[in-house]
């Protein structure tokens, strides 16, 4: 793709989520959802965004099985595409935090956005490491359950069988498609530091590393919310009982 290319779906990118989220706007909201309609809004469109890119990244390997025998310079038009309309909706996000959260509130997204941001930017401008990039799409596939789990919270659905349901997919995706993935690009990087300039090397380790820490961090907190706390409240019932 060339740079006219990358913009103009780096743009449609950010348009599509900002019309998404107009729309979802415009849709009946849950009761309990209305105190924060902002919140409900952005996380509605992270999970559109989830949806559309977790098939779109396993697509990108199934349709061209040849780049993941070569993350760094083979790739296709359609998996270029991806990265940059994944930029357009990190940019989007960025935006859409800032206007509307504090930095006290929203800190660790956004130096998270400006991280993605500026190693996908890297890969779709210099045409290289598209499916390094595509590798670390697949965490949105844990995406997808972890922004339903929100949603269902927000709507005043934190209980019931759909909610564990949920809890339980999205813990486990959350170790095969973050955990397990972040730790193989992890690994990826170093067998291949010969074959990868220091500069893209030093980006590449340090945005592992802030990506590995923020994961496990929120991986603890998904385990203590969902599952701790719910047995220590079962335990506590059966004592009283």
């Amino acid at each position: 793709m060339e740079l006219s290319s990358v913009i103009l779906t780096t743009g449609s990118s950010i348009v599509f989520f900002r019309l998404v989220n107009t729309a979802v706007g415009k849709l009946p909201m849950p009761e309990s959802a209305c105190r924060n309609a902002w919140r409900w809004r952005n996380i509605s469109t992270s999970f559109v965004h989830s949806f559309i890119t977790a098939i779109w990244a396993v697509l990108c390997f199934f349709l061209h099985p040849k780049m993941a025998e070569d993350l760094i310079e083979t790739h296709s038009v359609f998996s270029h595409a991806l990265v940059s309309f994944s930029i357009g909706y990190f940019i989007y996000d960025f935006l859409d935090m800032v206007g509307h959260q504090k930095l006290t509130q929203s800190w660790e997204l956004l130096f998270h956005h400006i991280v993605v941001i500026t190693c996908f930017g890297v890969s779709v401008l210099s045409c290289r490491y598209i499916g390094f990039a595509v590798v670390a799409l697949l965490v949105e596939i844990n995406s997808v359950f972890l922004h339903l789990r929100q949603m269902l919270r927000l709507a005043g659905n934190a209980v019931g069988t759909l909610y564990r349901v949920n809890s339980i997919l999205n813990l486990g995706t959350y170790v095969v498609f973050r955990i397990n993935t972040l730790a193989w690009m992890t690994r990826w990087l170093v067998l291949n530091r010969d074959n990868v300039p220091l500069l893209a090397y030093t980006l590449g380790s340090v945005g592992m590393a802030i990506m590995t820490t923020m994961n496990i961090v929120l991986f603890c907190r998904l385990l203590r919310s969902d599952f701790l706390k719910s047995s220590a409240r079962e335990t506590k019932k059966e004592k009283e009982i």
